[in-house]
């Protein structure tokens, strides 16, 4: 039987199901995905900020998105194929209705068939004749294609792209051999032209493998995104697994041996263990292992070679206290069973950090802290969060009597909302942080109502374009308390949207049959500064914009495809009183002319310009001579910008006292934050920063 109707939700408190299972019988699969389709946009219907009505335009937008998803490089169908597809243009919406799926599944099997045809095409050209003296141009960027007429023209395109991978693979074993490589020196050229052909066979050989192991649960959730997505870019359906691979990255932690794995051919190898997991104290499990079997307590083993990695990480992860036996093989070819108790692991890389700074002539005893995102573990009542963590790092270096704090939100995507407002205030007296919309609701201020100033002096927030989300309202409230000066990029993503996770389970628990069906992330609020204005599209503009390479380029919010406008409100009341900013226009003009005479700021600008032109340069001449003429050009202008950044002179960067036992638990993490102190040594955004406070501090009362 066919569920007719979208299954609606109930929008009380939690926004739970309404559990109507009762009324059916056990569905089969394409009754449990026809649930699924129908609970997505019923559940998008009634909670979505701006609901869209599921109609033929909704129908035709879907449907251009799914085709760039599934073949956006027109490396596989054909205009034939398209044509075919092209009747359920303005069917989509019906077929939601239906909670059937007629046009995805011609969609699976068209491309099945051309994934099969295509890998013929370059497992028979790559032994062709390769023509290295044609003068044809291939065309890199995908938007300018057009679908391949037919099997001819798409066979013509594929002979290109298999005649640059080899000949961009004999140009790099040619320039080895003339730099000296040993195992090189020796060998002919029609040597190095067939081992450029093995190489590429390769690749190809592996890349073909994962299409191939595709499931139709990978096409079902691309497909399902397609129709979320044209709501706006952050509105997702999440399959289990990726719900619960965002989990981990929100909360820090997860459950397992605490290893990192990637694929490597067939095997699953350990690229790196994670201090302080199951795995580091065991000691038996090493870097390089090859993982072959996976075996749980009480159970067959499971052989995972030729296993796609998520899979393989799914069989390896479980819950505390649970065993599980990996049959690796080691690097000198023994085998060995190794039995690991899983357990709690945290990723100690998420959270934040801190280090006293001291640079002789700028600023002296400043501390500086970096977030690299606004996590929080929700499955814990108590669980950590950022905002707790940021506390505690601030207190750690007023006992240290610094006289500045740098807030490092660089490459930080955001997260959790209610740490941010949190946060935002640990260094006001009280006030509004944010103000959050829901639809067809008054604005809500969210507030900071501690009096309580964690920190009252001088402070600098370092953000860039990849600053999003949470990282935003924190720079906008304190940009727009005057309460601390923003340094950065042209400006930041420009995400100024509240999303809320959906379980779309709700009602139907304790029914495997029909679960797990996963959850729906969905945008239910835009935030507005408390000035009124949104970080929407716009992002923050810093105080003192600092050049970097992505300086000429357009970044964040405003390049996604069905993004949210900007828009504006009511501005609210506010006033911090802690510390005044004067002079702004003096320090920032003082930094422009420090910018001006920095040679490696003005390389980074120089960097900039060239990285567009190069973007903006979208084909390539297949002809192997000309094409190393054009690469040695590219590779000599590659060479100016190699150590751009030299170690800053005289910067001290010192890890706190009561965070070396911490850090020198293992040798590994003990690289790892040497490396860390190393890196901040060549930051000169960092150093900037350090004379930005200078100048804050002198003008400071």
């Amino acid at each position: 039987m066919k569920f007719r109707g979208p299954i609606f939700f109930s929008v009380v408190l939690a926004a739970l199901f309404i559990g109507l299972t009762a009324y059916f019988p056990t569905p089969n699969k394409a009754e449990k995905e026809a649930i699924l389709i129908q609970r997505l946009l019923g559940g998008l219907s009634q909670l979505h900020y701006k609901p869209l009505a599921i109609d033929d335009s909704f129908s035709e937008k879907a449907y251009d998105l799914y085709l760039e998803r599934i073949d956006g490089g027109k490396r596989w169908l054909t205009q034939e194929d398209v044509s075919k597809l092209e009747k359920f243009k303005k069917e989509l919406d019906d077929e939601a209705d239906r909670g059937t799926y007629e046009f995805m599944d011609l969609s699976i099997e068209l491309l099945e068939a051309r994934v099969k045809l295509t890998k013929g095409f370059y497992e028979d050209l790559i032994n062709e004749s390769i023509d290295l003296e044609s003068n044809e141009i291939i065309e890199l960027d995908n938007e300018k294609k057009a679908f391949a007429k037919n099997e001819t023209e798409l066979k013509e395109r594929w002979t290109q792209m298999v005649q640059y991978e080899v000949m961009t693979e004999l140009a790099d074993k040619i320039k080895s051999q003339e730099e000296g490589t040993e195992e090189l020196k020796d060998k002919s050229r029609d040597q190095l032209l067939e081992e450029a052909r093995e190489s590429v066979l390769k690749d190809f050989n592996l890349w073909f493998k994962r299409l191939e192991r595709k499931k139709r649960s990978d096409y079902l959730s691309v497909y399902l995104n397609a129709l979320t997505n044209i709501y706006d870019p952050h509105t997702s359906y999440y399959a289990p697994k990726d719900k619960e691979t965002f989990d981990i990255r929100m909360s820090g932690r997860l459950e397992g041996i605490g290893a990192q794995l990637r694929e490597e051919g067939d095997h699953t190898m350990v690229v790196r263990i994670i201090p302080g997991g199951p795995a580091w104290k065991g000691k038996d499990l090493e870097e390089k292992d090859l993982i072959t079997k996976v075996t749980q307590k009480g159970e067959e083993a499971v052989d995972i070679v030729g296993m796609p990695l998520d899979d393989v990480v799914q069989l390896i992860r479980g819950k505390k206290g649970t065993e599980v036996n990996l049959t690796v093989k080691k690097v000198d070819g023994t085998i060995e069973v190794i039995n690991i108790v899983r357990d709690v692991v945290e990723l100690e890389d998420s959270f934040a950090k801190s280090v006293i700074l001291d640079l002789p002539g700028k600023a002296n005893n400043i501390g500086y802290i970096k977030l690299p995102q606004f996590y929080a573990d929700f499955s814990r009542r108590n669980g950590r969060s950022c905002s707790k963590d940021i506390a505690i790092e601030l207190e750690k270096l007023k006992d240290k009597n610094v006289n500045g704090i740098i807030l490092d939100l660089r490459n930080n995507g955001g997260g959790s909302l209610r740490d941010v407002q949190r946060m935002s205030g640990f260094f006001i007296e009280e006030g509004p942080i944010v103000q959050v919309k829901a639809r067809d609701h008054s604005p809500e201020i969210l507030e900071d109502n501690d009096p309580k100033v964690q920190y009252d002096g001088p402070l600098i927030v370092m953000v860039n374009s990849f600053s999003a989300s949470a990282s935003e309202i924190l720079a906008a409230a304190l940009q727009d308390y005057g309460r601390a000066v923003i340094v950065g990029s042209n400006a930041t993503f420009g995400k100024g949207t509240v999303q809320r996770f959906i379980d779309l389970d709700q009602g139907f628990r304790g029914d495997s049959d029909i679960t797990p069906l996963g959850e729906l992330k969905l945008t239910i609020q835009k935030f507005y500064r408390i000035n009124g204005g949104s970080t929407q599209l716009r992002g923050v503009t810093p105080d003192i914009v600092l050049p970097d390479r992505y300086h000429y380029f357009e970044l964040g919010e405003r390049e996604n495809e069905y993004a949210m406008e900007w828009s504006e409100i009511k501005p609210v009341k506010y006033r911090h009183g802690v510390i005044s900013l004067d002079a702004m226009d003096n320090i920032k003009a003082a930094s422009e002319q420090r910018v001006k005479e920095n040679p490696s700021f003005q390389k980074v600008l120089e960097q900039a310009k060239y990285m567009k032109e190069r973007s903006d340069k979208t084909s390539q001449n297949l002809n192997l001579v000309k094409y190393q003429k054009e690469r040695e050009k590219v590779v000599a202008k590659s060479k100016e910008f190699e150590d751009m950044f030299p170690e800053i002179e005289d910067l001290k960067v010192t890890n706190l006292e009561v965070d070396k036992e911490a850090i020198n638990i293992d040798e590994t993490k003990a690289a790892q934050n040497d490396d860390w102190l190393k890196s901040i040594q060549k930051d000169i955004y960092i150093e900037e920063a350090l004379a930005i406070m200078k100048d804050m501090m002198q003008k400071q009362h």
